[in-house]
């Protein structure tokens, strides 16, 4: 994306510093850190994940913009990088990448099910869409059971089973923090922007055309498994049909 921002501090060899006037006293016995409080409070919901949200930490965002260099050197520390939307107004981390060292991994990796990345793909469209229209990307529950259960076949026998992969599927994006629960609204949920920076406008494509060929396979299977119920259906009755004469 344009609007994401990756900057590095121009004075290469400076440690980058605080205004001691917004500096705060020790926060408890023993305490030997330099930082603001709230300084503090931005790294740990960077750590924690999976964004800061200007909208759901609207006293973090304006800290993070104010202390933005010290807070990557800080991250820096942990072979950590800042991302920065400055356009929808959230930031996350991600794990450094370097060829000349070997970088210790202290992100985990979150693996997802096939229904949880056609979840995310719908999500992501949605917000698509709710940009376009200058609104908030709002989806209901109804909504992504209803598009997910295109991927399941007619000739499935546990429909129970595959109707809990879709709660899970939900599940784990609430989890991930990509839907919030709007209030008062029944079963309804607002898409996190965050989702924009985790998928490409390529990666969008390759995985519409996947997913979209995924979806046409199953309705192709899902028709011929209705044909081949209906000419065992025939048959057996032309079979009786035969037995009675």
């Amino acid at each position: 994306m344009n609007s994401l921002t990756d900057s590095t501090n121009e004075n290469i060899g400076d440690e980058p510093t605080l205004d001691t006037s917004v500096a705060e006293t020790a926060t408890f016995q023993g305490d030997t850190g330099a930082l603001p409080i709230d300084t503090r409070r931005v790294l740990v919901q960077l750590l924690l994940g999976p964004s800061v949200d200007a909208r759901r930490q609207s006293k973090l965002w304006p800290v993070l913009l104010r202390d933005e260099a010290v807070i990557r050197s800080r991250m820096h520390d942990l072979f950590l990088e800042v991302v920065i939307d400055h356009e929808q107004r959230v930031a996350f981390t991600r794990q450094v990448v370097s060829e000349g060292i070997e970088v210790p991994i202290l992100l985990r990796k979150a693996s997802l099910a096939f229904l949880d990345t056609a979840l995310l793909l719908f999500l992501r469209q949605r917000l698509t869409q709710a940009d376009a229209q200058g609104e908030r990307a709002v989806v209901s529950r109804d909504d992504m059971q209803e598009h997910l259960s295109v991927f399941e076949r007619v000739s499935n026998l546990d429909h129970a089973k595959f109707e809990r992969q879709i709660v899970n599927a939900i599940d784990k994006a609430k989890k991930l923090s990509l839907l919030q629960f709007i209030r008062g609204s029944g079963e309804r949920y607002e898409v996190s922007p965050t989702l924009k920076l985790l998928f490409s406008a390529e990666e969008i494509q390759d995985l519409t055309r996947t997913y979209a060929a995924l979806a046409s396979s199953h309705h192709k299977m899902n028709a011929d498994d209705s044909n081949t119920t209906d000419d065992d259906t025939s048959a057996n009755n032309a079979e009786n049909e035969e037995d009675s004469l």
